[in-house]
């Protein structure tokens, strides 16, 4: 059984949540909110509460239809971070021009699953 969380449009470029993502990819839940709780890195926190969105899904999911999941057995099967929209702001630069920046965000998806 699985189940999922997802969180779209975050305000950080997917590449600085890869770096993250990767590091609980495959562990167990305790694990990696033990992991998220002790990383430096901004995208930490909204993870940690994507992770623990997921495990509420999967209580109210085994209340609901009397599945049988074991919260305490449950591990981050998968967890993939896509690029998101990106907002486009104008910065002003030398003799009346102007330079385009991009302001990126990512869509999160975390998938856990019973051992």
């Amino acid at each position: 059984m699985q189940v999922r969380a997802q969180l779209n449009n975050f305000r950080v470029s997917s590449q600085k949540a890869r770096l993250v993502a990767d590091q609980i990819r495959g562990k167990g839940v305790e694990d990696a909110l033990a992991t998220l709780d002790l990383s430096p890195r901004r995208v930490a926190g909204p993870l940690a509460k994507l992770v623990r969105s997921a495990v509420a899904n999967a209580e109210e999911k085994n209340n609901r239809d009397k599945a049988g999941i074991d919260v305490d057995n449950l591990f981050v099967r998968a967890i993939s971070v896509d690029d998101g929209s990106r907002m486009w702001r104008i910065r002003a630069r030398a003799h009346g021009r102007a330079a385009w920046i991009q302001k990126r965000t990512s869509n999160i998806t975390v998938v856990l699953a019973e051992r």
